[in-house]
Parts: C-alpha cells; sequence; structure tokens
C-alpha cells in the first residue's frame, strides 16, 4: 500500500510531477499537475476533456477524471529533470470508471482469471526500438550500420541503451539484458518479468524514457514497427507464464512431451483459434502489417512451436519448472499495451474454458512450408489492416473482451486509419502509374 505523505514528500524536489496514461491507440498522453495537490488528485481526481483523446469521449459528453494510482508512482531523473510519475485512471466521474479506459479492460481480465479460475501471471516483454538521426518531422535515417549483438564503436546505441537503464534502475527497475539488433539502428532491452498490470504500467514508462533518454543524446527513439523496406520490424515479444494460488507454474508439467501441461496446450489452443480477431490489437496500424514477412523473424502461420522463431507461438527452452513460459510473436510497440496483455491472456483463458487444441508443434521453419498463393487463407496472420479489421468486425469474442464503448471506439479510429491510408496517393504509385 503506497504511503501518500511519503510521495508528498519526495514530491517537494520534482522539477514536474506528471500523470501519465494512453489513448487508445497506445500513444502516451501526460498531464503535468502540482504536486502540492496529490493527495486530492489521487482521492477526487482532475478533469479532461476526453473528447480530445483518441477512442475516449464525444464532444458531447467530453468531461472525465484523471486519478493518479499512489501504486504506479516513481520518481524518474532525467538530465534536464527529476519527474514525479503517476499512471492514471480515467473515470466517468467520481465512482464510476470510464468504459473506454483500456487499463480497466486488463483489470478486469486479470480479476476474472483469478476470482473464476485462481490463475495470476508474469509477463516479460522485449522491448524492441530504432534509434535514428533527424527529428520526429525531419528525414529519418540510420544512426549506425551495426547488426545483431555488436559491440561499440560499430553499436552507436549503446550509450543511450546504458542511459535508458540507469534512469530505470534508479525508479526501481531491473533489467535482464540488453544489445542491438538484427537491422542497422535497431536495439533491444529486456526488463525482469513482472505481473501484467505492473508490466504495462512500466511499458507505458519504459517507452516515455527512452524517447527522453534518445533525445538526450540527439537521436530520435521510434517504435514505429517498419520503418524500413528490407529489415527486420520492431517486434513487441510478450513471454508469459501462469501460476496458482500456490505460486506453482501451470505451465510446467513433470514427466509429459517436454514438460508441457495440458492446459498450457489448451491455453494455446485459444490463441491460435481467436488470433486473426484479435490481430487488430496485436498489429494496429496498417504499418505493422508490413512487418509480417518470410525470413525476418516475424510469423506469418497460426502456430506453435518449441524453441521455434518462425513460430507465431514459441515455447522457449526453461533450465528451471518455474521459468517455463509460452511467448508470442506477432505483436509490436506501436499498440496499446493494456489492450495487447489483455488479448493475450483472455484468448488463453478461452482456450482453457473451451478445452481446444493446439494441434502439432511447428517442426521446422514455417516460411518453408509451401502454399498456393490465395488472397485470404485462414491459416495465416491477416496480411493487411483491413483484412484484421473484417476479423475483428466478425468477432464476438473481440466484442466481449473489449466491451461495448471501446470496441465501437476502437473500430472507428482503425477504420478512419485504414481510410485515410487507403485513399492517400503515394510517391511509389507516381512512380508506377503517372506514365500509363
Amino acid at each position: 500500500m503506497a504511503d501518500i505523505k511519503e510521495i508528498k514528500e519526495k514530491l517537494k524536489d520534482m522539477e514536474s510531477t506528471k500523470i501519465v496514461f494512453t489513448d487508445l491507440n497506445g500513444r502516451i498522453m501526460s498531464l503535468p499537475v502540482n504536486p502540492e495537490n496529490i493527495e486530492m488528485l489521487i482521492k477526487n481526481g482532475i478533469g479532461f476533456d476526453g473528447s480530445s483523446i483518441a477512442g475516449y469521449a464525444t464532444v458531447e459528453n467530453s468531461d472525465r477524471l484523471l486519478l493518479p494510482d499512489p501504486e504506479s508512482f516513481r520518481v524518474v531523473k532525467f538530465s534536464d529533470e527529476t519527474l514525479g510519475f503517476f499512471i492514471g485512471h480515467i473515470y466517468n466521474e467520481w465512482g464510476m470508471r470510464a468504459k473506454a479506459d483500456p487499463r480497466a479492460v486488463l483489470e478486469k481480465v486479470l480479476n476474472r482469471a483469478e476470482s473464476e479460475h485462481g490463475y495470476s501471471f508474469m509477463v516479460g516483454p522485449e522491448h524492441e526500438f530504432f534509434l535514428l538521426t533527424g527529428d520526429e518531422f525531419g528525414e529519418k535515417k540510420h544512426s549506425d550500420d551495426a547488426g545483431y549483438f555488436q559491440s561499440t564503436p560499430h553499436d552507436r546505441g549503446e550509450l543511450v541503451r546504458n542511459r535508458i537503464i540507469k534512469i530505470l534502475k534508479e525508479c526501481g527497475i531491473k533489467f535482464e539484458k540488453a544489445h542491438h539488433e538484427v537491422t542497422p539502428s535497431q536495439h533491444e532491452i529486456n526488463l525482469e518479468p513482472i505481473d501484467p498490470l505492473r508490466g504495462a504500467d512500466r511499458t507505458v514508462l519504459f517507452n516515455y524514457v527512452t524517447q527522453k533518454a534518445a533525445a538526450e543524446f540527439g537521436y530520435y527513439a521510434t517504435f514505429m514497427p517498419k520503418p524500413f523496406d528490407g529489415y527486420n520490424r520492431n517486434a513487441f515479444h510478450i513471454h508469459l507464464s501462469m501460476q496458482d494460488q500456490d505460486g506453482r507454474n501451470l505451465f510446467y508439467e513433470e514427466g509429459v512431451d517436454h514438460n508441457l501441461s495440458a492446459i498450457t496446450k489448451h491455453f494455446i489452443g485459444g490463441i491460435l483459434k481467436y488470433a486473426r480477431e484479435t490481430s487488430i490489437i496485436m498489429a494496429s496500424n496498417f504499418n505493422s502489417y508490413k512487418g509480417y514477412v518470410m525470413e525476418k523473424e516475424a510469423p506469418i502461420i497460426k502456430g506453435w512451436g518449441f524453441r521455434n522463431r518462425s513460430s507465431m507461438v514459441r515455447v522457449p527452452y526453461a533450465g528451471k519448472p518455474e521459468n517455463t513460459r509460452i511467448e508470442l510473436r506477432n505483436p509490436d510497440p506501436a499498440g496499446n499495451v493494456y489492450l495487447q496483455f489483455a488479448a493475450f491472456i483472455a484468448m488463453g483463458l478461452k482456450g482453457i474454458e473451451e478445452e481446444l487444441q493446439c494441434g502439432h508443434p511447428d517442426i521446422r521453419s514455417t516460411y518453408d512450408k509451401h502454399f498456393h498463393a490465395r488472397v485470404s487463407d485462414k491459416r495465416f496472420l491477416p496480411k493487411s489492416l483491413f483484412e484484421a479489421l473484417v476479423e475483428a468486425e466478425k468477432s464476438k469474442f473481440l466484442k466481449n473482451l473489449l466491451g461495448e464503448r471501446i470496441y465501437h471506439n476502437y473500430m472507428s479510429l482503425k477504420i478512419d486509419d485504414w481510410e485515410d491510408h487507403r485513399v492517400h496517393v503515394t510517391h511509389r504509385e507516381l512512380e508506377k502509374y503517372l506514365s500509363i
């Protein structure tokens, strides 16, 4: 339980205090507040215009309340300021949680898992991002030409990664590993496993810190899925384990094939069944689908496998029973992390409840399979935002997961995104077709 008096005392030394949350797209929103009022804000919240935040409200009913969560409080030390950082809850009015708050969707899934099944979870997302030269509106260029695991001086982002790690460590967040990724200018930092709600909050903080730290070195950090043709995308691989009330890892069962329990296979079965319906959550904009490319470590087929990085669901090697987990490889970091975690867990729970089977694991690379070219193939993940929207539009599962309000608002945002893309004439089209 957070000590409000202790928080108030710490805030006296802050240059800035912010309440941070995400819109439905997953973009970070923040409201600077007077730290002297923090006790009142925790109790009563502060008003804001919800109609100006993507997916939250309409202009005729726009007033919303933002309440800082004292359990999420962090002291974040940048070179130019020390920040008092809170994650916010969204309310329509006092005592009435906003139906459009994506954090509430994850809370609901976790509460149902615990109350109905006695399950709890640990997540370990892999954070990938690009460090580019140029600012947000200028031409983007690679900051280095390094590859996987290359060291300095080829890896010019190591200082930035170390700076990110230092900032996070000072506010109580530990990392596991950090390295240069496969693509030039691409980096990865993995943090210690944590429960899903705090893991989602921590992801919001990680993205905020990463972009601020990159700017300190004159770089621009982006979580855009696919900024460059011909290279790997930015992924957001999510590792997940499930425990019972005694803390026993339910994905592990001694003596069975690969020590993978039957309940894990049901869980995977749910993910495979509902993967296409939830693709709009995991890969949430039209650029996301340009990342599903063969031989670029991105899944293209619904499937699972042991240690297989071409599979959508991977079961990594675990040296200890308590480390047995599954890894979901189709999400990317452009989405809303609260909805991504919620969908991941809800799909698995549905698989357990329906006792779904996951079929045989992928034995070889899924890229080696030979399929006849078809516009629509249910064995594959959607190839475009439009295809994902079609699946989501038909999905009762997604509507039940998100609730009527978020489902409607989210679909409206994504349909608008697709329409904007569909009617936009690009430079490439002019090059190909202007001579007709």
